[in-house]
């Protein structure tokens, strides 16, 4: 018997944080979608991720899950980064002045419900094997659990979002240069018998560094690097090895009293030079990956997904033209090589083991913290709150900048733009003739600005003058001019 054909508007490969996050966007557009992820349907307790910074809070703030994601979580505003650093996110301009401690599962497990209320279809077992684009669609063949042929999936795009070890990287032909940067690194879920000072602290010495996280319940979360237990990733971890760990960098192993899961890992530092090949889109992992350093992996990969999602929408559903995507690759691959430069700094400056370097180490963040506009842009950075889009040539200074979450005149930006809206703002008292899928809102007071906000919270246009003809070409450009599905 033939394998099945299935036809779909959009396949997503890959089941964790940046897949669900897409598949679910494209879903409440009212796109068919079909998930395919090579594991079993299983709900694990076991997570390297474990950070939600306040840039995704906001993400998802506009699709009306922020709070739940909050809920399953343990807000910080303090961190400790090495001898003297210190960050307030409590600073942060946004309603999540915060860095949201919580396991890569929790966030999943929202992700997958509102991917599944939105109608998307799930494929388990499945791995995708080859892939074959034409002028009108991509063909994926697929091998279930047991190697045997399955289904052949077919759709207008698809997004390789299956980690470092992709199967849509290579099979669209592209690399994966770059290095490992720390082998024989610790993971570590520990009970303590003494709190530390603060819910978040790092620190480093000459032979390796720790970082030891509050995630609630009673648990702490041990992630580090020791100099003289190089091992790999597969050998044995001992708790005697997580308990010198922490000796070394903190003076004391805080009580260990409990150890429920340990692991052992390496570190890479690489980026795919290509995010879109033709129909073939590669997001999260698939396409960068880095150190922990800063906990920006999930979060840049989330990010990944909420600015390619509304593109597809935008050309498979509103008739924006085809370049629209292209935009995809200029504005994320220049992100994921911001976030690997400055991961990279951080674990790069844990590592330094002379006398000099080190107390340069500890002035450069004694600086940090008492310089309070370094600090906060430091901690802007970290977050995603101060990251920005390249603006063309004179366009306005909002172009490409993240939009606050402004409260105007027809309620809070983040609530008006979900269902994956636009929001055209302009003065109060202007009429706009706009499509229906993009949402009229004006200023509250005296703002003369008029301005295009896209679904994932930037500026797409603005101009401080009435100009008709420019507002026009900005909406057909980046939200295509009518809905063509009902």
């Amino acid at each position: 018997m033939p394998p099945t054909v299935t036809n779909t508007d959009v396949l997503v490969v890959g089941a964790g944080p940046t897949g669900l996050l897409l598949a679910g966007d494209l879903a409440e557009a009212g796109l068919s979608v079909v998930l395919v992820e090579r594991r079993p349907h299983k709900v694990s307790n076991l997570s390297r991720a474990l950070v939600v910074h306040a840039r995704v809070l906001e993400q998802f703030d506009a699709r009306g899950i922020a709070e739940e994601v909050v809920a399953t979580g343990h807000p910080i505003s303090r961190l400790a980064l090495f001898e003297a650093a210190r960050l307030n996110p409590s600073r942060l301009p946004t309603r999540y002045p915060f860095v949201l401690f919580t396991p890569q599962y929790e966030v999943e497990k929202v992700l997958e419900r509102r991917a599944r209320e939105a109608g998307v279809a799930f494929v388990y077992e499945t791995k995708v094997v080859a892939v074959e684009q034409d002028a009108d669609g991509v063909t994926a063949h697929t091998q279930d659990e047991h190697g045997q042929p399955g289904a052949t999936l077919r759709a207008s795009y698809l997004v390789g979002a299956d980690g470092v070890h992709s199967a849509i990287r290579p099979a669209i032909g592209q690399s994966f240069p770059g290095e490992t940067i720390l082998s024989s690194l610790i993971l570590a879920d520990v009970r303590l018998a003494e709190a530390p000072d603060l819910p978040f602290v790092v620190n480093a010495v000459p032979d390796g560094f720790a970082l030891l996280t509050e995630m609630g319940d009673g648990l702490y979360r041990v992630t580090g690097w020791n100099r003289h237990h190089q091992l790999p990733d597969d050998a044995p971890l001992e708790a005697d090895e997580v308990e010198e760990l922490l000796r070394m960098n903190f003076g004391t192993d805080f009580g260990i009293t409990e150890i429920p899961w340990m692991s052992r890992f390496h570190s890479d530092e690489r980026q795919a030079p290509a995010y879109r090949v033709g129909r073939v889109f590669l997001a999260g992992d698939a396409a960068h990956v880095h150190s922990p350093a800063g906990a920006m992996g999930m979060n840049t990969g989330l990010q990944d997904a909420a600015n390619l999602s509304w593109k597809l929408v935008a050309v498979l559903r509103d008739g924006a033209d085809d370049r629209l995507l292209d935009t995809y690759q200029a504005e994320r691959h220049a992100v994921g090589k911001l976030v690997l430069r400055m991961s990279g700094t951080l674990v790069r400056a844990a590592l330094l083991r002379g006398y000099a370097a080190r107390l340069l180490r500890r002035a450069a963040g004694t600086v940090i913290s008492n310089f309070r506009p370094l600090a906060d842009k430091a901690a802007s950075m970290i977050t995603g709150i101060g990251i920005a889009y390249k603006a063309p040539r004179g366009a306005h200074k909002l172009t490409g900048r993240r939009a606050p979450d402004f409260e105007l005149a027809e309620g809070r930006l983040n609530e008006l733009q979900r269902g994956g809206r636009f929001v055209l703002i302009t003065p109060a008292g202007q009429d706009a003739d706009v499509p229906g899928h993009v949402v009229h809102a004006r200023w509250n007071g005296d703002r003369r600005t008029t301005a295009l906000v896209r679904p994932d919270g930037y500026f797409a246009w603005a101009t401080d003058r009435p100009d008709e003809e420019g507002l026009h070409a900005a909406v057909a450009t980046w939200a295509g001019t009518a809905s063509t599905r009902a």
